[in-house]
């Protein structure tokens, strides 16, 4: 998929695309924007100023620890046409698969995102796609457990995981690493979830994915993080266009030290 020439105008850049690591595999980078399909104006409408501010905050601050990736309006300020966004690209960054800089990025992020967002976002109620159902259903007062087999459904339990605030439920592959290292958040996917779900969602993401240690799930075997980790994993199930339910199963069930 490829901008049309409307697109490239629209974003003041030069029609010339080259595709860019990272993110959801989709986007192109054109003169010094990244540029991302598939992107829903309402959600942008709110989101968009909300990661500006916060961006333009965090690359003042000394010591800088944590980036997002800045979005750019059009030049008729719109932040989504045709369901194109912009972002300012970051020369030589490359995808981080580290597990612990993930985690310590997601921490940083729904910190700062706690602070910047006190109230859930109006907005949020208008999504309704695969991602967002899944999301509902997983927290809902009735999961629907039983595609993790009877065992697992059998652990779920209505806990405290935390205090719902604006996440972003889809770091793992979000994450950047600047030329000096530092972390550069992209893609943000807005939830208003318990940030110990989020991150229980990297960690999962991180495991069945990245290469990331099984070892790491001994975290996450009881209490608040089991039951974090069980929504985390019903939340890829439901959203799956193809889950490989065996493989959650066998991953939520192995002995881990």
């Amino acid at each position: 998929m490829q901008p049309s020439p409307e697109i490239f105008d629209l974003f003041a850049v030069p029609a010339h695309p080259l595709p860019v690591d990272g993110g959801q595999g989709h986007g192109v980078r054109a003169g010094d924007l990244v540029l991302s399909p598939g992107r829903d104006a309402a959600t942008a409408a709110w989101l968009n100023p909300v990661l500006a501010r916060l961006a333009a905050q965090l690359d003042h601050e000394q010591p800088r620890s944590l980036r997002i990736a800045m979005p750019i309006p059009s030049r008729d300020l719109r932040w989504v046409i045709d369901g194109w966004s912009a972002t300012r690209h970051e020369p030589d960054a490359q995808p981080c698969r580290d597990l612990d800089v993930l985690r310590a990025t997601a921490r940083l992020l729904h910190a700062h995102l706690a602070a910047a967002v006190t109230t859930a976002p109006s907005g949020l109620a208008a999504r309704d796609d695969r991602w967002v159902r899944a999301e509902q259903a997983t927290f809902g007062t009735e999961p629907p457990l039983g595609i993790l087999g009877s065992d697992l459904a059998a652990e779920w339990v209505v806990t405290d995981l935390g205090p719902d605030q604006l996440v972003h439920g889809d770091l793992a592959n979000n994450v950047l690493l600047d030329t000096s290292g530092l972390p550069v958040v992209i893609d943000v996917a807005p939830y208003w979830r318990p940030a110990l779900w989020a991150e229980a969602v990297v960690v999962l993401d991180a495991v069945l994915w990245l290469g990331a240690d099984l070892g790491v799930l001994g975290e996450w075997t009881a209490g608040a993080r089991r039951q974090a980790m069980l929504r985390a994993a019903l939340f890829r199930l439901l959203s799956d266009a193809e889950p490989d339910v065996p493989r959650y199963r066998a991953l939520l069930s192995a002995p881990v030290s």
